[in-house]
């Protein structure tokens, strides 16, 4: 049994540059879990403010970038599966495993409440579709879902092309910047109408990331260098205002600043496709490739393996060096899940993932972060 997948991964004829880029942006959203997981629990977090202002630093541009990305794929999604396999294939490879993890995860909390107060009430199981914030990080695939099923349907039935589809987002996300700025509680709704410009913007733009024309393009140092400066410039700014940004903490930015926050965002995201072309063309770190098949597994189960590394760690074994920690429990919460994935899928465990029995013997699974993105080169099919 190949514990990482890696080799099938590699020889699958896939979009590198997909791959490389959510390899890229789950271990910097990894990152950040980790520094949350370690918060309230008598570390010496203030005596290491380079790894705080790190984290706060690389914050912003990644779940944009994962709408994005997953937009890109939508209209050959439509093309091959019509609406209702669509849906069908998003509920399959997105609501399941959110319900499914979320459920592992609240019941986890519930059992542990009485030690560590966590706040977690049976209410968590709702809050998973109607408030999913309150469940900590799995909004992601609560909005994901909602989002691909929306777009899928004013596109597919009412015949809104990319561009009013694009219009569209700027309205919702006027609508979400005017909640966040309001302090109102419109619970998912909030990141539906925020994410669904991000979602659009990838169906606008993916005939011409999907033009292999354009990939020698993309993967230029002229385009690099310039956005590199710019992106710095823009981080640097951007951490500033997040690190004094009172009761809404990282998210100040997000919340307050919208409009910053918008292009902050989608320059992060312009300079990690290109980065991500350029790996693609040089054949570079190519276990990249492997994280961003296997992200939205990571996703699933990070916060769960992160705490319970971080238990053993600091509960059990007392070990207080931060960046020790650190480094330890953010590598834990990467290369674990790998293996549990392909644990389970080896032994015919795939219902933790998926409610449709796979056909092939031994998966190799396309889905990720963004689960359509499964599109061969050679083809231009999508699995």
């Amino acid at each position: 049994m190949e514990i990482f997948n890696a080799k099938s991964i590699l020889r699958e004829k896939r979009w590198v540059w997909i791959d490389s880029d959510k390899g890229i942006s789950i271990i910097l959203v990894g990152f950040g879990h980790c520094l949350a997981i370690l918060q309230n629990h008598g570390l010496a977090l203030n005596s290491y403010p380079a790894i705080t202002y790190l984290s706060v630093f690389l914050y912003g541009f990644r779940m944009p970038l994962f709408f994005i990305v997953s937009g890109i794929f939508i209209s050959g999604g439509l093309k091959k599966k019509g609406i209702k396999g669509y849906s069908v294939y998003r509920a399959n490879t997105i609501l399941y495993p959110l319900l499914v993890w979320g459920f592992i995860q609240i019941t986890f909390s519930l059992i542990t409440s009485r030690l560590t107060h966590n706040g977690t009430t049976p209410m968590s199981y709702i809050n998973l579709l109607i408030n999913a914030r309150e469940t900590g990080h799995f909004w992601y695939l609560n909005a994901l879902f909602a989002i691909s099923v929306l777009y899928a349907i004013t596109r597919a039935w009412l015949k809104i092309n990319p561009v009013k589809q694009f219009i569209l987002g700027l309205v919702l996300y006027a609508i979400s910047a005017y909640i966040h700025i309001n302090d109102l509680n419109a619970g998912s709704l909030t990141d539906i109408f925020e994410y669904y410009l991000f979602f659009s913007i990838g169906d606008l733009i993916s005939n011409t990331v999907l033009n292999q024309a354009n990939v020698e393009r993309f993967s230029s140092f002229k385009i690099f260098v310039p956005l590199l400066v710019l992106f710095l410039i823009l981080q640097y700014r951007f951490a500033s205002y997040n690190m004094h940004g009172g009761a809404d903490g990282i998210n100040y930015v997000e919340h307050k600043m919208p409009l910053f926050f918008l292009l902050e965002a989608l320059v992060g995201c312009t300079i990690s496709v290109n980065f991500s072309f350029l790996l693609q063309k040089y054949n570079a770190l190519r276990f990249l490739r492997v994280i961003g098949f296997h992200s939205l597994y990571i996703y699933c189960m990070q916060i769960i393996i992160m705490t319970m590394a971080r238990v053993i760690l600091v509960n059990i074994l007392k070990i207080s060096h931060v960046p020790f920690l650190v480094a330890v429990i953010w590598t834990s919460g990467i290369a674990i899940p790998i293996l549990i994935y392909n644990f389970c899928m080896q032994f015919k465990m795939w219902w933790l993932f998926t409610f449709k029995r796979p056909k092939n013997k031994v998966v190799v699974e396309t889905n990720s972060l963004t689960p359509e993105p499964a599109t061969l080169l050679s083809t231009g099919a999508v699995n």
